[in-house]
């Protein structure tokens, strides 16, 4: 067995996430980068090379060679190779969207469970420290209103808005409202590709909390926003600009707090914490398990946008 207080990492997939997830472990010392992973030669080459670390074409190569990898590949190929990951007791850190359907992740689940393995899942939001400044304050949310809204991307092109962009607020909101979801209503419109490129949603809980959630990959500008009412407060984030304002009810005025923030780059917040779990084996912030409640909710969304059409 390796020594663990310094695992071995590779990176499988160096496209666009991969190859930031490539540089961040290279530059960590609670790690050694030994590797990375990709089918397509020219962008492996270029990232092999920046890094000056060694290149693999088929990810089967590494088993044995690593303890512990991130999987940064399409979305339709994490279930294939995290399972081959999970099967050789190989640590494994699976980019978001988890899996393409419930049967895939509950499947890694268990192989990780049984293999008493860390599976962690990108919701890179929970690393925020926007949303790290509030998680004190929210409590029983009554309203919350999503925006997730970017430029066209010309990547992450396999799979719609609701399991590209809005699976992070999903995840956010289902963390911080503690009451079982009844009832999901959703519209999506279709603008370049043949997936939704515009979703909304509006999630009942059986507490009474309303979630409305906005997603668009179709829009002049970026924005990554979320509304938090309750009782007597109103809390503001922006995750784009890590910003953080809660306004109170003070008497008859209302008044405005913004709350200090350590500008920190969220993925290396994830990352840190996934090495982290693998060397002292603790239970990952987004669980395998965490992940597959955010899927669930998304793939419902996507159906019914897709029976609305």
């Amino acid at each position: 067995m390796h020594n663990m207080n310094k695992p071995r990492v590779a990176v499988i997939g160096t496209g666009h996430l991969g190859s930031i997830h490539a540089k961040i472990y290279s530059e960590f010392d609670c790690c050694q980068l030994v590797g990375v992973c990709d089918i397509n030669q020219d962008r492996l080459h270029k990232v092999a090379e920046q890094l000056g670390t060694p290149r693999f074409t088929d990810h089967k190569q590494l088993f044995g060679k690593v303890d512990a990898v991130s999987i940064a590949t399409t979305t339709d190929t994490h279930y294939g190779i995290a399972k081959d990951f999970l099967l050789n007791k190989i640590h494994t850190l699976v980019e978001k969207p988890f899996t393409t359907g419930l049967k895939e992740a509950d499947s890694l689940i268990e192989l990780a469970k049984n293999n008493r393995l860390i599976l962690q899942v990108g919701h890179i939001e929970r690393f925020n420290s926007a949303f790290g400044a509030t998680r004190d304050i929210v409590r029983h949310p009554r309203f919350i209103e999503c925006h997730r809204l970017s430029p066209f991307p010309h990547r992450s092109l396999d799979v719609g808005a609701v399991l590209d962009l809005m699976i992070h607020d999903i995840d956010i909101v289902i963390g911080i409202v503690p009451s079982k979801i009844t009832k999901i209503e959703s519209v999506g419109i279709n603008v370049l590709t043949k997936f939704e490129d515009i979703a909304n949603s509006r999630i009942t809980f059986s507490n009474g909390c309303v979630a409305n959630l906005t997603a668009s990959r179709v829009s002049d500008e970026a924005m990554r926003k979320i509304r938090i009412f309750q009782e007597d407060m109103y809390i503001s984030l922006d995750y784009k600009e890590a910003k953080a304002v809660v306004y109170r009810k003070d008497g008859h005025s209302i008044s405005k707090e913004s709350l200090p923030i350590e500008k920190e780059q969220p993925l290396q917040k994830e990352l840190r914490s996934f090495i982290d779990c693998v060397s002292q084996n603790k239970v990952p912030l987004v669980s395998g398990e965490v992940a597959r409640e955010a899927l669930e909710v998304a793939l419902e969304i996507q159906e019914q946008i897709r029976r609305n059409r």
